[in-house]
């Protein structure tokens, strides 16, 4: 059984085939600057195999449409190509970033689920445009073929209204659905599922602790397999330090910014978004997690305040997961820099000798990129790197939606 899962953006459209039947990728890639003169799109059979190939096409895309019609001609090619029909796709798994409260699970896309996600437009206005797009694509392109879509917010959607809710007047909630949602809700599902997996432990007796750090960064509180907790909130701006966001802020800092420096809200939210965090703390003009590990070790007192800021605000949310968790048994890593950086999963694990956890370099060395355990035997519970596969996640989900058989 072929799945093909869609992750479309604004200008740009990830895909992935996967053969269910072993759950190998039998290709992947991206079409990028749609609607720019000059588009590109880049096509990797057999990805991640001694059997990788890659493509490359660039020609202009004037629409999602054109992009996806070139990747149908490399799926159906004659000599790279990896089906012989578009029928051998039974199901399309679409990333869909915010359902609000009506969507609980998974979803077999129709009219109905369409008009929900163009509701959501004011909650996610950068990427649920964009996703319906991708629907709109595929139910053109794959006539006839289901479309099933997987929610960033579905996850935060088991949350109980002592935790969702803001201490607002209460109004507002029911009037703007002002409340905590929750993102990479996908990739949490699949980190939590995979840490059980990991331990031997089935899912509904485990708690955990997940924790998807990279440029984006987020945790979650999961017990028993459901989520109790997120960093995120209304927006992925809540929570933790990250590359360009600033996090959890007090509230007044923005009114009186905006007073001060004479911002409008759109100025104000650039800042908050894509000036603060890593890049905003450090002086290196960059927010990614390696450049800033290499200018503290090169002595930029900025960069090392950042990290240290970074690894603060993480340590904080762990503590305050670990008491309404009534103590975990695992903790996971995933994430751009929760998977590489062993420097910055040091600098955090060196800070919970208080919880019972002791850090093993070598393990922690050792675990570039791949899972494993990387505290010591005699630690109080287990801290683990779990690489995230939110691709899979969909289209295990679409599997599982549809009532499909493997």
């Amino acid at each position: 059984m072929k799945i093909l899962v869609i992750n479309a953006g604004s200008s740009s459209c990830k895909y992935q085939l996967f053969n269910m039947d072993d759950q190998s990728v039998l290709c992947s890639g991206v079409v990028e600057r749609i609607g720019q003169p000059m588009g590109k799109l880049s096509h990797k059979i057999a990805p991640g195999t001694d059997k990788e190939e890659k493509i490359v096409v660039e020609r202009p895309f004037p629409t999602h449409v054109e992009g996806m019609e070139d990747v149908i001609s490399l799926l159906l090619d004659s000599e790279k190509g990896v089906i012989q029909d578009k029928s051998e796709i039974s199901a399309i798994g679409h990333r869909v970033l915010h359902g609000g409260e009506a969507i609980t699970d998974p979803v077999l896309i129709d009219e109905k689920v369409k008009e929900i996600i163009r509701d959501c437009f004011p909650l996610g206005p950068l990427h649920n445009p964009a996703n319906l797009m991708g629907i709109d694509v595929a139910e053109k392109l794959f006539p006839g073929v289901p479309n099933v879509g997987v929610f960033d917010t579905e996850f935060g959607m088991t949350l109980a209204p002592e935790a969702y809710l803001y201490p607002l007047p209460y109004s507002l909630y029911e009037e703007l659905r002002i409340r905590r949602y929750g993102f990479h809700g996908t990739s949490h599902k699949y980190i939590a599922k995979a840490t059980a997996a990991f331990l031997g432990k089935p899912l509904s007796e485990l708690n955990s602790i997940t924790m998807h750090l990279g440029n984006g960064s987020s945790m979650s509180a999961v017990q028993n397999g459901k989520c109790i907790a997120p960093s995120m909130g209304l927006t992925p701006l809540e929570g933790l330090m990250m590359g360009t966001r600033c996090g959890s802020i007090d509230p007044a800092i923005v009114p009186f910014m905006m007073e001060k420096k004479g911002m409008t809200p759109q100025e104000a939210d650039t800042v908050l978004n894509k000036q603060s965090g890593l890049y905003g703390v450090g002086d290196i003009n960059s927010g990614d997690m390696r450049d800033m590990l290499a200018a503290a070790e090169k002595g930029s007192e900025r960069a090392e305040l950042a990290l240290k800021m970074f690894a603060r605000r993480i340590v904080k949310y762990i503590g305050a997961y670990y008491v309404l968790l009534d103590g975990p048994q695992a903790i996971s890593f995933t994430g751009g820099v929760g998977e590489f950086s062993v420097p910055m999963r040091k600098r955090i694990t060196s800070q919970l000798g208080a919880l019972g956890l002791k850090l093993d370099d070598e393990r922690n060395k050792e675990c570039f990129g791949k899972p494993g355990v990387i505290s010591t035997d005699d630690s109080k519970w287990k801290m683990i790197v779990m690489p995230t596969d939110e691709e899979l996640m969909i289209a295990t989900d679409t599997v599982n939606t549809l009532g499909l058989k493997k």
